[in-house]
């Protein structure tokens, strides 16, 4: 299995681990996973100053240190049942963000390069994308 191949199931590991964790721990705001999936996207704005401008800005928020530290805010706040809404919201924002990242990387969008969007750590994306291994 191509390192490629690795890192792309690893997300999808990600992905489905934010999911199954959302579910079970705030049933009642799954949801919000769907509905904040393209606001991390709005990260690319960067790209109508400069393509390394849009790099930074875009590889700043499609990173799994943002979620990681607010799961982290979500395990310190809370308390016993029902946990309180910092740690909610928390948590749910971590799950979103994680699965956010976790389909992008999978889908083979990854952290960008200055030389422009399509370069990736994963590859070219798009039509002059390299034929999967």
């Amino acid at each position: 299995m191509s390192t490629r191949t690795l890192q792309r199931v690893e997300s999808a590991v990600v992905a489905v681990v934010a999911v199954v964790a959302a579910v079970a721990w705030y049933p009642s705001w799954w949801w919000v996973l769907l509905a904040a999936f393209l606001l991390f996207d709005l990260s690319m704005v960067g790209y109508v100053r400069s393509p390394g401008v849009g790099a930074a800005c875009y590889n700043a928020v499609h990173t799994y240190v943002w979620p990681g530290a607010l799961a982290v805010v979500a395990i310190v706040t809370a308390a016993p049942l029902p946990p309180p809404p910092v740690s909610t919201a928390a948590g749910v924002a971590a799950c979103a963000w994680a699965f956010h990242v976790g389909v992008d990387r999978m889908l083979g969008y990854g952290l960008k390069l200055p030389e422009g969007f399509d370069h990736t750590h994963l590859g070219r994306t798009g039509k002059r994308a390299a034929p999967s291994s």
